[in-house]
């Protein structure tokens, strides 16, 4: 028999790697290289367009992505492996709204990138990290990374909103509310992990308390959740 988990019981990151064909790397496999591609590429286009500064600050964006796969892979499969009730399963993971609100994260950062800080700062973001004419592969690169981690941040949101909601919803048996606990304080770990960012936005006020406002409400509400968890 088959024991890989069903498409609509994993998170998107999750099928598309198992969906591959021909492909079974692992999930340490799929990080590491996930890990490898991008940081390989954010080294040679620093070298290439000499911009060491930026690529310290893409290195800790990629960081910040990897903790936050990891972290998936662990929630998702301790889901699983749990009992609890299919509703809370389905809306975890076959509503996909963790894609729906890292799009919503995505279009946001965008928009402040390219919209609202040039027209708010002196030297825009993008200056200081790239120069007055950052280069097209480097933007390109810039926003995948981004992109990566805000598909991230949107499934830390989702995480923390199911399981509240299933603390209050539901009972469970003594292993399935202390594996419960578990993937909420998970999610715990990698909102604190975000703070490997903030160091490069200080001097973003927009940006500096929507990450920062981020990291302390997946927090509160998942403490929140594991704390209310019933049996």
């Amino acid at each position: 028999m088959n024991d890989a988990p069903e498409y609509g019981e994993t998170w998107v990151y999750e099928s598309i790697v198992g969906a591959l064909p021909g492909v079974d790397i692992g999930d340490a496999g799929a990080i590491a290289l996930q890990i490898a591609i991008f940081e390989v590429a954010v080294l040679v286009l620093a070298w290439v367009y000499d911009l060491w500064a930026a690529a310290i600050a893409g290195t800790a964006a990629i960081v910040v992505a990897a903790v936050g796969s990891v972290v998936m892979l662990r929630m998702g499969e301790r889901t699983r492996a749990a009992m609890v009730p299919a509703p809370y399963r389905r809306l975890l993971f076959g509503s996909s709204i963790e894609v729906v609100l890292g799009v919503l994260a995505f279009v946001a950062l965008v928009t402040h990138l390219f919209v609202f800080d040039p027209r708010q700062a002196e030297t825009p973001l993008l200056t200081v990290l790239f120069g007055p004419e950052p280069p097209v592969v480097v933007v390109y690169l810039m926003l995948l990374v981004l992109w990566d981690l805000c598909y991230r941040i949107g499934t830390s949101w989702w995480a923390a909103v199911v399981g509240l909601w299933g603390a209050l919803r539901y009972r469970f048996d003594e292993p399935t509310a202390r594996t419960v606990r578990r993937v909420n304080l998970l999610n715990v770990g990698f909102g604190v992990a975000q703070v490997l960012v903030i160091p490069f936005i200080l001097d973003q006020p927009v940006l500096l308390v929507a990450v920062g406002g981020h990291v302390v409400a997946v927090t509160v509400v998942s403490v929140t959740a594991a704390a209310l968890v019933r049996t």
